[in-house]
């Protein structure tokens, strides 16, 4: 039985979480919540760090500096249009974000969405172990694996299944004392 597709599997749950996290707005500046924000350049729909140098030069500020000037107002409307809550200050050069302060109210919201979306991890990770104990049995019942080559695959399966929820678990307790040591 081969064991890698079932921690790829869990792995990309993972890698996922990961991504979602960094696009949480945690009050301190972070490019990767612009990922989603495209703009229309010459027709076609493209990120914006692909038209533009992005920099943090403070914690709480991101700058971005297009290559073309003449994008600034489509960079500006589509950071408008998205939904991250942070108005641009454009000066004809560059385009700044600055983010406020987090009250001890939205601290506490962005800490249960964190939970929720570890959670949510945490069930692709068990329905990834579901699926790979039902093709255990499967080959089991089709003569392929004894018993206790099934047991073995079992154990081996909850084995990475632990692993892949004790990393999602410390991930989550990062990103949670982030938000709330701000």
């Amino acid at each position: 039985m081969d064991y890698n597709i079932i921690k790829e599997k869990m792995d990309k749950s993972i890698e996922n979480l990961k991504e979602k996290f960094a696009e949480v707005r945690a009050g301190r500046a972070n490019p990767a919540i612009l990922n989603k924000v495209r703009i229309d350049y010459y027709g076609t729909p493209t990120p914006i760090n692909q038209v533009a140098g992005i920099s943090v030069p403070e914690a709480r500020m991101i700058v971005i500096q297009p290559w073309d000037v003449s994008i600034l107002k489509e960079i500006e409307k589509a950071i408008l249009a998205s939904d991250i809550g942070i108005n641009p200050n454009n000066d004809g050069k560059v385009i700044r974000l600055t983010f406020p302060e987090l009250t001890e109210e939205r601290r506490k919201e962005l800490v249960k969405d964190i939970k929720k979306l570890a959670e949510e991890a945490k069930i692709s990770v068990r329905n990834a172990r579901r699926d790979g104990i039902d093709l255990a049995k499967k080959m089991g019942k089709d003569g392929e694996m004894t018993e206790d080559e099934i047991k073995q695959a079992e154990n081996k399966i909850q084995e990475l299944t632990d692993k892949s929820i004790d990393e999602i678990d410390k991930i989550l307790s990062n990103k949670e004392t982030e938000i709330l040591s701000i």
